[in-house]
Order: C-alpha cells, then sequence, then structure tokens
C-alpha cells in the first residue's frame, strides 16, 4: 500500500484526487495540505511514502517548502503536479529534490504511474522533462538566466517578481532583510537586470509567474 499526500490549495483538486486514488487497490490517501507550511505539517504527522503537491499556493509555495519537507522526509518521494508547463520549472524542482513532475493537462493514469514509480525509490520523468535534463547538460554555458540561478536565489527572485517586499521574502523564508538583500543582488548580477520591475517582466515572458 502507498500512502499519499495531497497538497493543493484548491479543495476540488484535492477531493477530485481522493476520489481517483480510491479507485486503486494500492493507493492510500493519508493526509491532504492547502499550501507548503500545512504540507510540513501533514509530513511531520503522517508517514507518507509520495506527497503530491502543487507549486502555486497562497501563504507557502510548494517552492518555498521543498527544502524543509526534504530535511524531514528525506526518503518521501515528492510528484510535484502543476499548472505550470514543464520547461518552465521542472529542471529546478528536480535539482532541488522532487522526484518528478507533471503538468496538470496530463492524463490521470499518468499520476498513478508516477506514483507508483517514485514509491519504488526512482524518479519519474516524461520525456518531454528527459529531454529538457539532456538539453541543459549541452548547453550550461547558455540556459536561461532564471537556471543558473540557486535554489534559494531562485526562490526570492520569484518573490520579489510577485511584488514581495524584502521584509515580505525575509519573514516567509525565514531570513533577515540583509540576507535578502544579498541575494537580491547576486541574482541581479547573474541574470544581468537592474530592478524588480526587470524581475516582474522577465518572470512574466518567461511565463514563471500569472
Amino acid at each position: 500500500m502507498i500512502n499519499i499526500g495531497i497538497v493543493d490549495d484548491h479543495a476540488i483538486v484535492r477531493s477530485g484526487l481522493r476520489q481517483f486514488f480510491a479507485e486503486h487497490v494500492d493507493l492510500r490517501v493519508a493526509g491532504e495540505a492547502a499550501n507548503g507550511r500545512e504540507a510540513i505539517d501533514l509530513v511531520r504527522q503522517h508517514p507518507i511514502d509520495v506527497l503530491v503537491m502543487d507549486l502555486s499556493m497562497p501563504g507557502q509555495s510548494g517552492l518555498d517548502a521543498m527544502a524543509m519537507l526534504r530535511a524531514k522526509a528525506p526518503d518521501m518521494g515528492i510528484l510535484i503536479l502543476s499548472g505550470y508547463p514543464e520547461e518552465h520549472y521542472a529542471i529546478n524542482l528536480i535539482r532541488q529534490g522532487a522526484s518528478g513532475y507533471l503538468n496538470k493537462e496530463c492524463d490521470p493514469a499518468e499520476i498513478v504511474e508516477a506514483i507508483r514509480t517514485i514509491a519504488q525509490g526512482r524518479r519519474y520523468l516524461t520525456p518531454a522533462v528527459a529531454e529538457l535534463l539532456a538539453q541543459q547538460l549541452h548547453r550550461k554555458d547558455d540556459a536561461p538566466p532564471h537556471e543558473q540561478l540557486s535554489e534559494r536565489e531562485f526562490q526570492v527572485f520569484l518573490k520579489l517578481a510577485r511584488g514581495e517586499t524584502a521584509g515580505d521574502v525575509a519573514k516567509s523564508l525565514s531570513l533577515s532583510v540583509k540576507t535578502v538583500s544579498t541575494y537580491r543582488t547576486r541574482l541581479m548580477e547573474k541574470m544581468g537586470l537592474g530592478s524588480n520591475s526587470d524581475l516582474t517582466y522577465y518572470a512574466l515572458k518567461n511565463r514563471l509567474i500569472d
């Protein structure tokens, strides 16, 4: 029996996934959460084999929760089920420890296949994600600027691009404002950008935010 945690801010999505998983004898939903912070509590309270998690959620996003989830449950599989296309987030998330990445437009049967693969301790890579990984190996130097950011720089970049202040970012990531400012300076240099509005424009143009 594979114990699953569902993390999505939309109750209708959680309910639909729960009903769908109930049709499979080897899958059991151990609990649900509506954001990253609740996901951390869920993992603390229940033995979970595979966490099926959305990326974009109010409060603490899936991206923000990733490092803490990995620290709390290093052996747990994390399947990202996101509305964003693979090319925008998959590589960054797999680098940060996600076990697989699926777009919400995928065939539901593929979610089950991914969960079963991940529960065996393997990664689940769709052909699209495998191709992106292969491309990245071949073009390290001309990868898009945001793919050259560290995990933490990428988190700070997305928050600033969404219009959060350095104070907001510091609070949500448990950092000092000074540290956030250092990350901001570093990521601006790496990306060749000069202001927060440049960050927002870049993120919108590359469909990293809505």
